[in-house]
C-alpha cells in the first residue's frame, strides 16, 4: 500500500506541529500511508486510542466506509475517541481522516495488494444478500491469513506445539472457545494442554507453574484482555516459548511473543469473523500431526474421527 495521506492531513499536521510536508502534493512527513503513519506513531497514543488505531490499520476497507460511531462499535471504544484519536494524528476530524483511509484503500485495491469480499479474485461474484456478504468475507479473510503467513512461521510454531511437554493456552471472552478446541486437537495427539479461558485462581496458578518446558499459546482479538498479556509477560520473565495468535498487527500479546502469527477478521456483521481463525488452529493441528503421521495413525483410527 503506497498511497499518500490526502493534503488535508499534509496542511493540518503541518499547521500543529510543524511536521514538514513533502514534496509530493498528497503525502505527509515523506508520503506515507494512513497505515504506516498510524504505526509509526502508535506508542504515542492513549489506550483507547491504540485501539482505534489497531482497527484501522487492520481493517482498512471497514474505517473508509464506515462513520465514527460505527466504526467506535468496532473498535470497542466510543466515537469522541475516534474525533480525539483524529486529531491527535493532525486530521481536523474524522472525515479527513475517513479519506485518507478511502485514499490508501483505492490504491490499494487498484494495484492488487488489497480488498476483500466481492473485490477481484474473490471466490464469489455475488455481493447481494447478508449471507452472501458473510460468506464471501469469511473466504477472503481465511486466504488473506493464508497469504500473510510465511512457511517459516508455521513451521516454527507446529514445531513448538510437538516439542513442548506442556502446553497452557490462553484466551478470555470470544476466545475461550478457540483455546478450548485447540487443546481438544492436541490431546488427540497425545499432547499436554491446559486451557485458561477465565480469570481465576485456578487460572493463576496454572500461569504460576510456567517454566522453561512449557510454551504459552495467547489467543486475542482486538484489545488483548489483561490475563492473556500478563500471561506472556509471565513466560518469557519464566523462560518459557511463546506463540500469539491474534487479528491485530499491533497486539499487545505480540509485542512478548516469540512467534506471532496473524489472522484476518473483517466482517460485514454485528461481530468479527472466525472462520480464518478456525482454519489457522486446525492447520497448526494438522501440522504437528504431519510431522509423524505413522506414529499418530493407530491413535487416531481409535477415536474413530475419518
Amino acid at each position: 500500500m503506497c498511497s499518500a495521506m490526502s493534503k488535508t492531513a499534509t496542511k493540518t499536521q503541518s499547521r500543529r506541529n510543524g511536521t514538514p510536508t513533502s514534496s509530493d502534493p498528497g503525502g505527509v512527513s515523506g508520503g506515507k500511508t494512513l497505515s504506516a503513519y498510524i504505526t509509526e506513531r502508535f506508542d504515542e497514543f492513549s489506550r483507547s486510542q491504540k485501539d482505534v488505531a489497531r482497527y484501522i490499520v487492520d481493517h482498512l476497507e471497514e474505517a473508509a466506509f464506515q462513520t465514527a460511531e460505527e466504526l467506535a462499535r468496532r473498535a470497542s471504544t466510543s466515537s469522541s475517541t475516534v474525533v480525539r484519536f483524529s486529531q491527535a494524528l493532525g486530521f481536523d476530524g474524522y472525515p479527513e481522516l475517513q479519506q485518507a483511509a478511502i485514499e490508501e484503500y483505492r490504491h490499494a485495491v487498484g494495484s492488487g495488494t488489497g480488498g476483500s469480499a466481492g473485490s477481484s479474485g474473490s471466490l464469489f461474484d455475488f455481493d447481494h444478500t447478508e449471507f452472501e456478504s458473510s460468506l464471501a468475507a469469511d473466504h477472503a479473510n481465511i486466504e488473506s491469513t493464508a497469504r500473510g503467513l510465511s512457511r517459516e512461521q508455521l513451521d516454527a510454531c507446529v514445531g513448538e506445539l510437538a516439542t513442548a511437554q506442556r502446553v497452557v493456552i490462553v484466551a478470555m471472552d470470544q476466545m475461550a472457545f478457540f483455546a478450548s478446541y485447540l487443546r481438544h486437537l492436541l490431546a488427540l495427539l497425545d499432547i499436554r494442554a491446559e486451557a485458561v479461558t477465565q480469570p481465576r485462581q485456578e487460572s493463576i496458578t496454572k500461569l504460576g507453574n510456567t517454566d522453561e518446558s512449557t510454551l504459552v499459546v495467547c489467543f486475542s482479538a482486538g484489545r488483548a484482555h489483561p490475563l492473556a498479556v500478563r500471561a506472556m509477560k509471565l513466560a518469557r520473565h519464566r523462560r518459557a516459548r511463546t506463540i500469539a495468535i491474534s487479528d491485530a498487527t499491533l497486539s499487545e500479546i505480540g509485542e512478548h511473543a516469540d512467534h506471532t502469527l496473524y489472522w484476518s477478521s473483517d466482517s460485514p456483521s454485528y461481530t468479527r469473523s472466525t472462520a480464518a481463525l478456525l482454519a489457522l488452529v486446525q492447520a497448526l493441528s494438522y501440522g504437528v500431526y504431519a510431522r509423524d503421521k505413522g506414529a499418530f495413525k493407530d491413535r487416531i483410527r481409535a477415536f474413530k474421527l475419518k
